[in-house]
């Protein structure tokens, strides 16, 4: 099956508990079978494991028994054919090649131009759905053909490819994109080509996640290439690997690093980019509609965290976790993490019911005892909390592609696409998990004395966050245990790299460069176009266009300023070896003033203007490469917006 999957199915064999728990929160009986058969032994701690699964699925039982249902499930008919695609389309940006706009579909045309092969074709055969779909329906507006389509995106390419990249041709044929000459689209800016190529000779280290070349593009050289190589990171011998992903030297993007506008452009590659290794890999990816529940509007369990969200930035203005999220979780560390059994052994089911009664009357009064919450209470609250958002934590767009992670035939991959997942999460649900993960991490970190290793707590946790109770789950035993062995290895991925997943690839960020470089130049083109018009002196404008950096900073020198700081700015020599820590560390010491005010990591250097809205820089990258890929940009001291 797939890496951890084998491992988890033979404790799923010594489990002597079985549990049926589908999704809508219906948990069948629970009875005594006999131990499966099993070619191998497994030490103790993985005959524990799944035991601690069937555990979770049966307090999960005892706590609904516990709790009155506040939420009442409208059922919504399924879409029709063609209409998951043509959401698809609206989210990965491309609205406007359908419907009144489909005339005009210009804007889609720079967007379309900076995608790689396997990006192109699983557009097109989206667009090929709605295309069939929409003629079916007799619509009124115009359906374009996709040939006409990918014909401008092509002709588009081979007339103006400004930065010096090869014309290259689009097709569905999967052939058209495999082979040496066809593993990525390269993209250029400033005359630096931004997406290699994989490398034939020399390849990575098979623990290195290679961010540099599109996910889906290194499936296809992987499909390429001997089954040995993919056979070698199968089984038991991938859980001994670690992954980690190498330094780049224009340094790394983290989620939360992009202005508004680029994480947008972010998250419509991303989905773009997700569905084509996902069908690269042969595996179904259809994005879930939102389900249609009647939610309160008030108070903590039962509660949209947008809803939850809007309360506690009442009270803290700011606020982008919920504050009984936060709390919970502050209380469980208030009584230690070195507890043996912490998340695994349940509170009391009647006094678990009875706190959250009082929680919601006295939790925003400021009445509420907390010290009369146990910490195992406090544990239990954490996840009915979770259990019980009306719409599931990884979100419910998402979360069967969640768990489809397990059926990607490696461990990369299965990295590879949580991170696409991570990047689409809405930012309170990616905000939430992210503090989550940061928490269960620190369960771990006290493994020696907790006895609750990382494969433990994804155990634990698994259940509360992928049974999500509005999707019906129907399974076999066998499919069942396989499932849960899935869902448990994509918990512990989720742990194990958050640091790597929370990291935009740079591949991506590469084609947002692209979009705004092409956009910036058509943009100023037509400025040229009314200013002919308007009869103005075109050598006046040319000379206003060229920036301040250019006319008064020396070649290799960039100017940086800190104008919420101080009103001076600092001209910083370019060296090899100059990173953006040395540049704070600069401006700092010959602002004494000023750094002494600032604690350390309260203000940070930012790339701002040329091919990129606005970019925060991670302290060890080199100005100087950065500098060679976006030279028209600013370089702003300040700090990051809460």
């Amino acid at each position: 099956m797939v890496i951890i999957v084998t491992k988890l199915v033979h404790c799923f064999h010594l489990s002597r508990r079985y549990g049926q728990y589908t999704m809508n929160q219906e948990v069948t009986k629970v009875t005594e079978r006999p131990p499966f058969d099993r070619s191998g032994s497994q030490d103790s701690l993985d005959e524990l494991c799944m035991e601690a699964y069937w555990t979770e699925i049966e307090n999960i039982k005892k706590s609904h028994e516990n709790r009155q249902d506040d939420q009442e499930v409208v059922v919504v008919k399924e879409p029709d054919e063609g209409e998951l695609e043509e959401e698809w389309l609206k989210e990965a940006g491309l609205s406007n090649l359908f419907g009144e706009a489909a005339g005009d579909p210009q804007e889609s045309m720079v967007f379309l131009s900076t995608l790689t092969r396997t990006q192109a074709a699983a557009v097109q055969k989206r667009v090929e759905t709605v295309s069939q779909t929409l003629r079916k329906k007799n619509k009124q507006y115009q359906v374009p053909d996709v040939r006409d389509i990918f014909a401008q995106q092509t002709g588009s390419k081979e007339k103006e490819a400004p930065d010096g990249t090869e014309s290259q041709s689009v097709g569905t044929d999967e052939n058209k994109y495999r082979g040496k000459d066809d593993q990525a689209s390269h993209l250029g800016v400033g005359g630096k080509d931004l997406t290699p190529l994989v490398p034939e000779e020399a390849p990575a280290s098979e623990t290195d996640i290679n961010l540099e070349v599109s996910f889906a593009e290194q499936a296809v050289s992987q499909k390429e290439s001997s089954r040995e190589k993919i056979q070698r990171t199968k089984g038991d011998d991938a859980m001994l690997l670690t992954y980690r992903v190498p330094k780049d030297k224009t340094g790394t993007t983290r989620i939360g690093d992009l202005a508004p506008q680029d994480m947008k452009k972010v998250c419509h590659l991303a989905l773009i980019e997700l569905t084509a290794l996902y069908d690269v890999l042969g595996i179904e990816l259809k994005q879930q509609k939102a389900v249609k529940i009647k939610t309160k509007d008030s108070g903590l369990f039962c509660v949209p965290l947008t809803v939850l969200l809007e309360q506690d930035q009442k009270k803290v203005p700011g606020t982008r976790i919920p504050l009984i999220f936060q709390k919970l979780i502050s209380r469980i560390e208030e009584g230690g993490l070195e507890t043996e059994g912490l998340l695994r052994i349940p509170g009391a089911a009647v006094r678990i019911k009875n706190l959250c009664q009082e929680l919601e009357a006295k939790f925003y009064e400021g009445t509420f005892n907390w010290e009369s919450v146990k910490q195992h209470d406090a544990a239990s609250l954490l996840k009915l909390f979770i259990r019980e958002l009306p719409q599931p934590l990884l979100s419910v767009e998402y979360l069967k592609a969640f768990q489809a992670v397990q059926n990607l035939p490696t461990r990369k991959q299965q990295l590879q696409a949580l991170n696409l997942l991570v990047i689409l999460l809405p930012d309170a649900n990616r905000d939430t998990l992210k503090a989550l993960l940061e928490f269960l991490q620190r369960v771990v970190d006290n493994k020696e004395k907790n006895k609750m290793t990382v494969m433990n707590v994804a155990m634990v946790m698994a259940p509360n966050l992928f049974m999500y109770h509005t999707l019906g789950l129907k399974s076999g035993e066998q499919r069942e245990f396989v499932m849960a062995a899935g869902i448990a290895n994509i918990m512990h991925l989720l742990i194990k790299y958050q640091k790597l997943l929370w990291t935009i690839p740079k591949f991506i960020v590469n084609q947002v460069r692209k979009q705004n470089t092409e956009n910036h130049r058509k943009d100023k083109k037509a400025m040229k176009k009314l200013l002919k018009k308007m009869a103005y002196d075109r050598e006046k404008y040319e000379k206003q266009d060229k920036s301040a950096n250019d006319a008064d900073v020396p070649q290799g020198v960039i100017r940086v300023q800190a104008p919420h700081l101080s009103k001076v700015s600092m001209a910083i020599q370019l060296t090899e070896e100059l990173k953006a820590s040395d540049v704070l560390a600069r401006f700092l010491s010959q602002e004494s003033g000023v750094a002494q005010t600032l604690k350390n990591g309260e203000v940070f250097l930012y790339e701002i203007g040329g091919n990129i809205g606005e970019r925060c820089l991670d302290d060890d990258t080199y100005m100087k490469d950065l500098y060679q890929l976006n030279p028209s940009a600013e370089w702003v001291i300040k700090s990051k917006p809460s």
